[in-house]
């Protein structure tokens, strides 16, 4: 406001700084990181078709071998790869990462609880949203810590634990994929250690994400952002479609699926497939 409407400005001027004030609520304000937003972003994009044919494939029987093969592990493996790198340098940025990690969490019990009785056969128990929610907790509580660490020596030994945790959930360590040596069975024996990265026998989950290995991949992803801030600066939010999709990640992940099934639920009544 100027000077005149603080002290009174005539009547015929209300409406026009009434727009104004309008125009600046409207504006948004927060500085932002825009290459995490648009990172975030079309990894959204790539969820949501990935998803989508995941629903064509084992809801509404569409032929597609090749998405149980090597391409369809590739393509889900960028997805989950680019959310947690970036969730993990986003690190850097939130004021109340363990708020906002208890909300994710919270999210994700949600999903546990809708696919469980929507659909048991396909229920998560401890998927993505459990599994961010969880390492924003713990790395929020932990961050003093962190910072206390080199960025580069961070990057090493997190991105090397996890290549050499990444086959824990299936009962070994290696080099990423490839086993090295097999685990003691007695892990996988109990059903309450799933979250940790041994699921019991009977244990299943359309969506897995347990925190070994992928908090080390979270902890990379935020050593790896400590070495680039200096050469990053902060602004205004983007008008880039997948930079705002990016910041509002957590309510489109919610809706998704639900979208995705009604419109394919209409495409099948119409005999599309």
């Amino acid at each position: 406001m100027n000077g005149a409407e603080r002290e009174g400005a005539p009547a015929g001027t209300a409406p026009e700084a009434l727009e104004e004030q309008m125009t600046a609520w409207r504006k948004p304000t927060k500085q932002r990181i825009r290459l995490l937003d648009g990172l975030r972003g079309f990894s959204l994009v790539s969820m949501i078709i990935y998803h989508a044919m995941y629903d064509l494939v084992v809801l509404f029987g569409v032929r597609a071998a090749w998405y149980f093969e090597l391409p369809g592990y590739l393509w889900q493996q960028s997805i989950c790869w680019v959310f947690i790198l970036v969730s993990g340098a986003s690190l850097h940025y939130g004021r109340h990462p363990v708020r906002r990690g208890l909300l994710v969490f919270g999210c994700g019990l949600l999903l546990t609880v809708v696919t469980a009785l929507a659909m048991p056969e396909q229920a998560i128990y401890f998927g993505v949203l459990h599994f961010l929610g969880l390492a924003m907790v713990l790395a929020g509580f932990g961050q003093k810590l962190l910072r206390r660490v080199p960025a580069v020596l961070g990057l090493i030994l997190s991105f090397a634990v996890f290549l050499f945790t990444k086959g824990v959930p299936r009962g070994f360590v290696g080099v990423g994929d490839v086993a090295l040596l097999q685990l003691p069975a007695a892990l996988y024996g109990t059903p309450f250690l799933f979250w940790l990265g041994f699921p019991g026998p009977a244990f299943t989950s359309a969506d897995y994400f347990p925190l070994i290995p992928w908090l080390f991949l979270f902890l990379a992803g935020y050593f790896g952002w400590g070495l680039l801030m200096p050469r990053l600066k902060t602004g205004a939010p983007g008008r880039n479609p997948l930079e705002w999709m990016g910041r509002h990640s957590l309510l489109i992940y919610m809706l998704h699926q639900p979208v995705i099934y009604g419109v394919l639920m209409g495409l099948a009544a119409m005999g599309v497939f």
